[in-house]
């Protein structure tokens, strides 16, 4: 399965992951509200123009951060401070890296949040998230002096393949709108954290994942867009209530540097492209390939996601309901190999076996 994709979904008749939209968006974003999550997902981009205004200077400290949400459970990350890593991301050093390249910034992670994952989804498609290769050439890379487009980009119609801006944590983001246009977290196909995983088996987030502004601290950014944009959560950079946006959930700050913010409503993060960027097939360009190492997940109507577990480096099991019975899978990685066992609510169990290829 040598495939490589930017994030694929079918863009048929019938909804990418099997489930209509329903009614009770309401609950679900409520949810998000009272968990301190922001379903807001998209990276958000520099808002500085230079290396010395969005880079970290305090001197190195580490601290436990606990961060909850309803139905996600909890994390607990080290928020270490390092000097000279780019504003936001700093709070991540010890498994996301950033180094500047010219000028461009370019980020290092495997896409794997510190938080659980794939709790609360209601519509999906089989996938499960697995570490990915997002080093080296398959980096993320965006402007470090990004520049206002004579003519942006509406993710209302474009921008439908692969990240549209990336978390500090090292998550990318996506567009808030799945492949054929209907909004993911509405369509219930996002997780408590506002993600999931797509055809690689890629996590990502399509809501911004405000939670981060616990972590990150005061006045940083909770992810870049790839135009080079910051993008803040729901308070302004100073702490103060957030102003008007725009139509792309963005405005230009008191510092005369434009940015964009997370929002627990439609777009949830950035709703485009206001800085300058090159699309090449509905992505834009630079950006990560993913390779899907195994046959498409199919849509589990009735299925939900009611827990995951990580039992250790690359071992993980996600448990489901269906039909009134639990069913759990659990996959474990070694270098190149993936193994699925697969345990059905009578007890048995099953055994698959893929080889990725990175």
């Amino acid at each position: 399965m040598a495939q490589s994709t930017r994030h694929l979904h079918s863009r048929t008749s019938e909804h990418p992951h099997g489930h209509a939209v329903t009614p009770g968006a309401f609950d679900r974003r409520e949810l998000f509200r009272v968990g301190g999550i922001g379903l807001c997902g998209a990276l958000l981009a520099a808002c500085t123009s230079t290396s010395s205004s969005s880079t970290s200077t305090a001197a190195a400290t580490t601290a436990q951060v606990p961060v909850s949400t309803v139905g996600g459970g909890t994390v607990s990350v080290p928020a270490t401070v390092v000097s000279d890593v780019l504003a936001g991301f700093d709070a991540f050093a010890a498994t996301v890296h950033v180094a500047r390249e010219g000028n461009l910034w370019v980020v290092e992670s495997n896409g794997m949040p510190t938080h659980s994952m794939m709790t609360g989804i209601t519509s999906w498609q089989q996938q499960y998230p697995v570490p990915q290769p997002y080093t080296g050439a398959n980096a993320f890379r965006f402007p470090a002096t990004p520049r206002l487009a004579a003519t942006p980009v509406s993710a209302r119609h474009a921008l439908f393949n692969g990240a549209i801006a990336l978390a500090v944590d090292g998550v990318p983001i996506f567009n808030a709108l799945n492949n054929r246009g209907d909004d993911a977290y509405l369509a219930g196909e996002l997780d408590n954290w506002g993600g999931h995983s797509g055809r690689a088996d890629d996590y990502h987030y399509h809501a911004a994942p405000l939670y981060l502004q616990e972590l990150v601290g005061p006045g940083k950014p909770i992810a870049y867009a790839l135009d080079g944009f910051a993008i803040y959560g729901d308070t302004e950079p100073d702490g103060s209530p957030m102003l008007a946006l725009d139509d792309l959930n963005g405005h230009t700050g008191g510092d005369g540097v434009y940015h964009y913010h997370g929002t627990r409503t439609y777009p949830y993060i950035n709703g485009g492209m206001r800085g300058e960027v090159t699309v090449t097939n509905d992505h834009i360009d630079p950006q990560p390939v993913t390779h899907p190492f195994r046959p498409d997940g199919t849509p589990l109507r009735g299925a939900v996601i009611s827990g995951f577990d990580t039992g250790g480096t690359n071992n993980y099991e996600l448990t489901y309901t269906l039909a009134g019975g639990t069913y759990k899978v659990a996959w474990v990685i070694a270098g190149n190999a993936v193994t699925f066992t697969y345990t059905a609510a009578d007890g048995t169990t099953r055994t698959e076996q893929f080889t990725r290829r990175d």
